[in-house]
Protein backbone atom coordinates (compact mmCIF):
# COMPACT_ATOMS: atom_id res chain seq x y z
CA UNK A 1 0.00 0.00 0.00
CA UNK A 2 1.53 3.33 -1.44
CA UNK A 3 1.72 5.96 1.08
CA UNK A 4 2.79 9.85 1.04
CA UNK A 5 6.45 10.18 2.36
CA UNK A 6 6.06 10.74 6.45
CA UNK A 7 7.11 13.68 8.26
CA UNK A 8 9.44 12.68 10.97
CA UNK A 9 11.09 14.37 14.50
CA UNK A 10 14.69 13.28 15.21
CA UNK A 11 17.09 15.06 17.50
CA UNK A 12 19.39 16.88 15.77
CA UNK A 13 22.93 15.13 17.01
CA UNK A 14 21.44 12.06 15.49
CA UNK A 15 21.34 13.28 11.98
CA UNK A 16 25.43 14.49 12.23
CA UNK A 17 24.50 17.91 13.41
CA UNK A 18 27.15 19.02 15.75
CA UNK A 19 24.90 20.43 18.45
CA UNK A 20 25.93 18.35 21.65
CA UNK A 21 27.39 20.24 24.74
CA UNK A 22 30.44 18.95 23.53
CA UNK A 23 30.47 20.52 20.07
CA UNK A 24 30.11 17.17 18.43
CA UNK A 25 26.99 14.97 16.91
CA UNK A 26 25.89 11.17 17.52
CA UNK A 27 25.22 10.44 13.76
CA UNK A 28 23.09 7.56 13.58
CA UNK A 29 24.38 5.64 10.00
CA UNK A 30 20.40 3.63 9.86
CA UNK A 31 18.21 6.91 10.31
CA UNK A 32 20.37 8.83 7.67
CA UNK A 33 21.57 6.30 5.39
CA UNK A 34 18.79 4.09 5.15
CA UNK A 35 15.20 5.64 6.67
CA UNK A 36 16.14 9.02 5.87
CA UNK A 37 15.53 7.70 2.25
CA UNK A 38 12.09 6.74 3.10
CA UNK A 39 10.96 10.48 5.36
CA UNK A 40 11.19 13.52 5.44
CA UNK A 41 13.04 14.88 9.32
CA UNK A 42 12.41 17.97 10.95
CA UNK A 43 15.63 18.22 13.34
CA UNK A 44 14.68 19.36 16.72
CA UNK A 45 17.42 20.47 19.61
CA UNK A 46 15.63 21.22 22.68
CA UNK A 47 18.86 22.74 24.62
CA UNK A 48 19.91 24.76 21.32
CA UNK A 49 16.83 26.15 20.53
CA UNK A 50 16.19 26.71 24.05
CA UNK A 51 19.22 29.09 24.01
CA UNK A 52 21.89 27.00 25.45
CA UNK A 53 24.90 27.38 23.69
CA UNK A 54 27.86 25.13 21.74
CA UNK A 55 29.68 23.87 23.43
CA UNK A 56 27.77 24.16 26.67
CA UNK A 57 28.10 22.97 30.51
CA UNK A 58 26.31 19.50 30.96
CA UNK A 59 23.25 19.41 32.53
CA UNK A 60 21.54 16.90 34.36
CA UNK A 61 18.16 15.36 36.02
CA UNK A 62 17.60 16.06 39.57
CA UNK A 63 15.85 15.16 42.15
CA UNK A 64 12.57 13.01 41.60
CA UNK A 65 12.04 11.03 38.60
CA UNK A 66 8.17 12.21 38.60
CA UNK A 67 9.65 15.61 38.38
CA UNK A 68 13.27 16.55 38.73
CA UNK A 69 14.80 19.38 38.08
CA UNK A 70 16.98 20.12 34.70
CA UNK A 71 19.93 22.09 35.84
CA UNK A 72 23.62 22.42 34.50
CA UNK A 73 26.33 20.44 36.11
CA UNK A 74 28.71 22.84 37.91
CA UNK A 75 27.15 26.03 38.44
CA UNK A 76 23.75 24.48 39.05
CA UNK A 77 21.84 26.68 36.97
CA UNK A 78 18.35 25.59 36.88
CA UNK A 79 16.88 25.58 33.03
CA UNK A 80 13.60 23.27 34.21
CA UNK A 81 11.10 26.46 33.52
CA UNK A 82 12.71 27.58 30.28
CA UNK A 83 12.87 24.33 29.09
CA UNK A 84 8.92 23.65 30.00
CA UNK A 85 7.99 27.02 28.53
CA UNK A 86 10.36 26.45 25.49
CA UNK A 87 8.68 22.30 25.30
CA UNK A 88 5.22 23.54 25.42
CA UNK A 89 5.42 25.65 22.48
CA UNK A 90 7.76 23.54 20.07
CA UNK A 91 5.63 20.50 20.95
CA UNK A 92 2.47 22.31 19.54
CA UNK A 93 4.79 23.55 16.48
CA UNK A 94 5.38 20.11 16.03
CA UNK A 95 1.76 18.88 16.18
CA UNK A 96 0.74 21.37 13.19
CA UNK A 97 3.18 19.49 11.33
CA UNK A 98 1.38 16.33 10.78
CA UNK A 99 4.64 14.20 12.30
CA UNK A 100 4.05 9.84 11.79
CA UNK A 101 6.73 9.72 14.48
CA UNK A 102 10.07 10.87 16.40
CA UNK A 103 13.18 9.31 16.89
CA UNK A 104 15.05 10.88 20.48
CA UNK A 105 18.62 10.39 21.79
CA UNK A 106 18.93 8.02 24.46
CA UNK A 107 19.76 9.10 27.55
CA UNK A 108 19.73 12.68 26.85
CA UNK A 109 18.60 14.93 30.20
CA UNK A 110 16.19 16.45 27.16
CA UNK A 111 15.43 14.21 25.03
CA UNK A 112 15.65 10.58 26.42
CA UNK A 113 12.40 8.51 26.26
CA UNK A 114 13.08 5.86 29.31
CA UNK A 115 15.89 5.31 31.49
CA UNK A 116 17.71 8.42 32.02
CA UNK A 117 19.79 8.99 34.89
CA UNK A 118 18.15 11.32 37.58
CA UNK A 119 20.38 12.27 40.61
CA UNK A 120 19.07 12.69 44.08
CA UNK A 121 19.30 16.12 45.15
CA UNK A 122 21.61 15.67 48.45
CA UNK A 123 24.59 13.64 46.30
CA UNK A 124 24.93 10.17 45.16
CA UNK A 125 24.93 7.63 42.90
CA UNK A 126 22.09 8.46 40.06
CA UNK A 127 18.87 6.05 39.77
CA UNK A 128 17.64 5.11 35.66
CA UNK A 129 14.29 5.94 35.83
CA UNK A 130 14.15 9.36 34.70
CA UNK A 131 12.28 10.40 30.91
CA UNK A 132 14.29 13.74 29.13
CA UNK A 133 12.60 17.20 30.14
CA UNK A 134 11.51 17.63 26.41
CA UNK A 135 10.81 14.08 25.93
CA UNK A 136 8.18 13.74 28.60
CA UNK A 137 6.04 16.58 27.38
CA UNK A 138 6.36 15.55 23.77
CA UNK A 139 5.07 12.26 25.14
CA UNK A 140 2.07 13.72 27.24
CA UNK A 141 0.70 16.48 24.53
CA UNK A 142 1.06 13.66 21.62
CA UNK A 143 0.54 10.45 22.99
CA UNK A 144 -0.72 8.70 19.46
CA UNK A 145 2.79 9.56 18.05
CA UNK A 146 5.14 6.56 17.56
CA UNK A 147 8.33 7.53 19.77
CA UNK A 148 11.66 5.33 19.70
CA UNK A 149 15.17 6.10 21.09
CA UNK A 150 17.84 5.72 18.56
CA UNK A 151 19.58 3.03 20.61
CA UNK A 152 16.82 1.23 20.98
CA UNK A 153 16.78 0.93 16.64
CA UNK A 154 19.67 -1.28 17.22
CA UNK A 155 17.25 -4.18 18.25
CA UNK A 156 16.05 -5.56 14.71
CA UNK A 157 12.44 -6.14 16.12
CA UNK A 158 12.01 -2.99 17.71
CA UNK A 159 13.05 -1.08 14.32
CA UNK A 160 11.03 -3.37 12.49
CA UNK A 161 8.22 -2.64 14.81
CA UNK A 162 8.77 1.06 15.15
CA UNK A 163 8.80 1.66 11.19
CA UNK A 164 5.62 -0.42 10.85
CA UNK A 165 3.68 1.93 13.34
CA UNK A 166 5.29 4.99 11.74
CA UNK A 167 3.88 4.01 8.38
CA UNK A 168 0.52 2.49 9.57
CA UNK A 169 0.14 6.16 11.76
CA UNK A 170 0.54 7.68 8.37
CA UNK A 171 -2.33 5.73 6.89
CA UNK A 172 -4.75 6.33 9.94
CA UNK A 173 -4.24 10.51 9.34
CA UNK A 174 -4.83 10.13 5.88
CA UNK A 175 -7.89 8.14 6.39
CA UNK A 176 -9.30 10.57 8.83
CA UNK A 177 -8.36 13.28 6.62
CA UNK A 178 -10.18 12.19 3.52
CA UNK A 179 -13.14 11.22 5.64
CA UNK A 180 -14.14 8.48 7.87
CA UNK A 181 -17.49 7.32 8.19
CA UNK A 182 -18.89 3.84 9.12
CA UNK A 183 -17.76 2.28 5.46
CA UNK A 184 -14.69 3.74 5.62
CA UNK A 185 -13.62 2.72 9.25
CA UNK A 186 -14.62 -0.88 8.05
CA UNK A 187 -12.12 -0.65 5.02
CA UNK A 188 -9.29 0.67 7.23
CA UNK A 189 -9.95 -1.88 9.98
CA UNK A 190 -10.01 -4.76 7.61
CA UNK A 191 -6.72 -3.91 5.84
CA UNK A 192 -5.39 -4.18 9.43
CA UNK A 193 -6.84 -7.12 10.82
CA UNK A 194 -3.94 -9.13 10.52
CA UNK A 195 -0.97 -7.02 11.53
CA UNK A 196 -3.34 -6.06 14.65
CA UNK A 197 -3.59 -10.06 15.39
CA UNK A 198 0.25 -10.16 14.97
CA UNK A 199 0.10 -7.87 17.88
CA UNK A 200 -2.40 -8.18 20.36
CA UNK A 201 -5.57 -10.15 19.58
CA UNK A 202 -7.33 -8.60 22.82
CA UNK A 203 -6.96 -5.57 20.68
CA UNK A 204 -7.96 -6.77 17.52
CA UNK A 205 -11.31 -8.12 19.35
CA UNK A 206 -12.10 -4.82 20.87
CA UNK A 207 -11.65 -2.92 17.60
CA UNK A 208 -13.46 -5.46 15.87
CA UNK A 209 -16.32 -5.15 18.33
CA UNK A 210 -16.25 -1.08 18.31
CA UNK A 211 -16.60 -1.47 14.41
CA UNK A 212 -19.32 -3.07 14.53
CA UNK A 213 -21.60 -1.45 16.94
CA UNK A 214 -21.04 1.62 15.15
CA UNK A 215 -23.97 3.50 14.09
CA UNK A 216 -24.49 3.48 10.22
CA UNK A 217 -22.73 7.42 10.38
CA UNK A 218 -19.85 6.95 12.27
CA UNK A 219 -18.95 9.55 15.09
CA UNK A 220 -16.29 11.36 15.86
CA UNK A 221 -15.77 9.62 19.34
CA UNK A 222 -16.06 6.31 17.59
CA UNK A 223 -13.20 7.47 15.45
CA UNK A 224 -11.33 8.51 17.86
CA UNK A 225 -11.73 5.39 20.12
CA UNK A 226 -10.17 3.25 17.39
CA UNK A 227 -7.49 5.59 16.58
CA UNK A 228 -5.98 5.31 20.01
CA UNK A 229 -6.72 1.91 20.20
CA UNK A 230 -5.24 0.96 17.16
CA UNK A 231 -1.96 2.88 17.80
CA UNK A 232 -1.62 1.21 21.38
CA UNK A 233 -2.63 -2.08 19.73
CA UNK A 234 0.63 -1.76 17.32
CA UNK A 235 2.91 -1.06 20.48
CA UNK A 236 2.63 -4.73 21.41
CA UNK A 237 5.67 -6.35 20.23
CA UNK A 238 4.40 -8.80 17.86
CA UNK A 239 5.74 -12.31 18.73
CA UNK A 240 7.18 -15.33 16.50
CA UNK A 241 4.39 -17.09 18.21
CA UNK A 242 1.51 -14.18 17.24
CA UNK A 243 3.10 -14.17 13.78
CA UNK A 244 2.94 -18.10 13.50
CA UNK A 245 -0.69 -17.40 13.82
CA UNK A 246 -0.94 -15.14 11.31
CA UNK A 247 0.71 -17.17 9.27
CA UNK A 248 -1.51 -20.37 9.69
CA UNK A 249 -4.65 -18.57 9.72
CA UNK A 250 -3.74 -17.09 5.73
CA UNK A 251 -2.46 -20.51 4.63
CA UNK A 252 -6.22 -21.56 5.31
CA UNK A 253 -6.80 -19.36 2.27
CA UNK A 254 -5.27 -21.71 0.40
CA UNK A 255 -6.66 -25.20 1.23
CA UNK A 256 -8.36 -25.85 -1.82
CA UNK A 257 -6.63 -23.92 -4.56
CA UNK A 258 -2.84 -25.01 -3.74
CA UNK A 259 -1.57 -28.19 -5.32
CA UNK A 260 -0.47 -30.81 -3.05
CA UNK A 261 3.36 -29.86 -3.40
CA UNK A 262 2.38 -25.96 -3.33
CA UNK A 263 0.82 -26.21 -0.47
CA UNK A 264 3.22 -28.46 1.43
CA UNK A 265 5.90 -26.21 0.62
CA UNK A 266 4.27 -23.16 2.29
CA UNK A 267 3.25 -25.70 5.24
CA UNK A 268 7.29 -26.71 5.88
CA UNK A 269 8.28 -22.94 5.12
CA UNK A 270 5.58 -21.49 7.95
CA UNK A 271 6.97 -24.18 10.34
CA UNK A 272 10.65 -23.34 9.70
CA UNK A 273 9.79 -19.74 10.84
CA UNK A 274 8.54 -21.08 13.63
CA UNK A 275 11.40 -23.25 14.53
CA UNK A 276 13.57 -19.89 13.66
CA UNK A 277 15.36 -21.24 10.81
CA UNK A 278 14.35 -18.57 8.54
CA UNK A 279 13.41 -14.95 8.60
CA UNK A 280 9.81 -13.63 8.31
CA UNK A 281 10.55 -12.22 5.12
CA UNK A 282 10.82 -15.78 3.93
CA UNK A 283 7.27 -17.40 4.55
CA UNK A 284 5.68 -14.13 3.93
CA UNK A 285 7.08 -13.65 0.38
CA UNK A 286 5.88 -17.33 -0.70
CA UNK A 287 2.46 -16.04 0.83
CA UNK A 288 3.05 -12.82 -1.52
CA UNK A 289 3.63 -14.98 -4.43
CA UNK A 290 0.42 -17.32 -4.09
CA UNK A 291 -2.04 -14.64 -3.20
CA UNK A 292 -0.81 -12.90 -6.76
CA UNK A 293 -1.18 -16.14 -8.54
CA UNK A 294 -4.44 -16.80 -7.03
CA UNK A 295 -6.00 -13.85 -6.97
CA UNK A 296 -6.99 -13.65 -3.56
CA UNK A 297 -8.40 -10.36 -2.91
CA UNK A 298 -8.68 -10.47 1.14
CA UNK A 299 -5.16 -11.25 1.53
CA UNK A 300 -3.48 -8.83 -1.34
CA UNK A 301 -5.38 -5.96 1.21
CA UNK A 302 -3.68 -6.72 3.94
CA UNK A 303 -1.13 -4.00 4.99
CA UNK A 304 0.32 -7.33 7.06
CA UNK A 305 2.20 -8.00 4.06
CA UNK A 306 3.18 -4.81 2.82
CA UNK A 307 3.64 -2.74 6.15
CA UNK A 308 6.79 -0.50 5.42
CA UNK A 309 8.78 -0.02 2.06
CA UNK A 310 10.47 -3.37 0.98
CA UNK A 311 13.42 -1.88 0.27
CA UNK A 312 14.12 -1.08 4.26
CA UNK A 313 14.13 -5.02 4.58
CA UNK A 314 13.32 -4.81 8.05
CA UNK A 315 11.19 -8.34 8.34
CA UNK A 316 14.89 -10.00 6.63
CA UNK A 317 16.12 -10.14 10.32
CA UNK A 318 13.16 -10.74 12.68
Amino acid sequence: MKTARPRLGVSSCLLGRKVRYDGQHKRDAFLVDVLGDFVEWVPVCPELEVGMAVPREPIRLVGAASSPRLVAERSGEDHTAAMRRFAETRVAELAGLDLAGFVTKKDSPSCGMERVRVYPAAGGAPRRDGVGAFARVLLERLPLLPVEEEGRLNDPALRESFVERIFAFTRWKAAVAAGMRRRELVAFHTAHKLALLAHSPAAYRRLGALVAGQAKASGAAVVEAYGRGFMDALRVPATRGRHVNVLQHMLGYFRDALEKDDRKELEDVVHDYARGLVPLVVPQTLIRHHVRRQGVAYLAGQTYLDPDPKELMLRNRV
